[in-house]
């Protein structure tokens, strides 16, 4: 039976594909501020801003390709049974082939009811040739379509099954996240006491008090190169 390896992945994993994600440290995402396109009050105060701010970003992330670390994590497939949590909302985990990706907040590549974004009969997948939401388009159920996007104050629905696999893992690595960004971090809480846990990121990352934290600090790409050599 394949051991367990579970990813828990940040912005800094799509640093070198050139694709900026969610959270920022100056609080501006692609020069606009977050609260004002990646929020419930941003989105009902000019959905027609909001929506043309995704499809600008769609169409960046279709520019965008996988690179050496999401590709490495995927061929980490054939030794083990390998899970990718991931707070980006870009799809370049699955174009790099990984079979199973938890998205905690939200995809990128899909829009949704205003309603009830989890919704599946109103889920929408927007393929690079079509990736554009003319502002005003309704879902099924008569409400506007909205980035399929979990927005600041909104709750994480996907953090349950996050926490199951968490539970799960036989080796859990972290790269490019803080830490500090909840509930995301409190995954590592739910790891199985003693497995070996990774950190991936170039700089010094609060760990939350934890000890048994291996620091490589390298960029997502030779970080995992040296993961790799690690695992053997």
């Amino acid at each position: 039976m394949k051991k367990k390896i579970v990813f828990l992945t940040g912005a800094g994993m799509s640093v070198e594909s050139g694709f900026k994600t969610f959270r920022g440290n100056d609080g501006l995402w692609e020069n606009y501020p977050v609260d004002q396109v990646a929020s419930h009050e941003g989105w009902l105060n000019d959905p027609t801003l909001v929506t043309n701010f995704y499809n600008m970003l769609r169409k960046k992330l279709y520019a965008a390709e996988p690179n050496d670390g999401h590709k490495l994590i995927k061929s980490l497939e054939e030794k083990y049974d390998v899970c990718v949590i991931t707070q980006n909302v870009d799809n370049l985990h699955e174009r790099a082939g990984s079979t199973k990706v938890i998205h905690l907040h939200g995809e990128l590549t899909k829009v949704c009811s205003s309603n009830e974004p989890y919704d599946e009969r109103y889920i929408i997948d927007l393929p690079a040739d079509n990736c554009e939401v003319t502002p005003g388009t309704k879902a099924g159920d008569g409400s506007l379509l909205r980035p399929f996007i979990v927005f600041f104050g909104e709750s994480v629905p996907m953090i349950e099954p996050a926490a199951v696999e968490a539970q799960s893992a036989d080796i859990f690595v972290i790269i490019g996240t803080s830490l500090n960004v909840y509930p995301a971090a409190g995954l590592v809480q739910y790891t199985k006491p003693g497995i070996p846990i990774y950190l991936i990121d170039p700089n010094e990352v609060m760990r939350g008090g934890y000890r048994n934290i291996t620091h490589i600090k390298e960029g997502a790409s030779a970080g995992m190169r040296r993961l790799i050599e690690i695992l053997g």
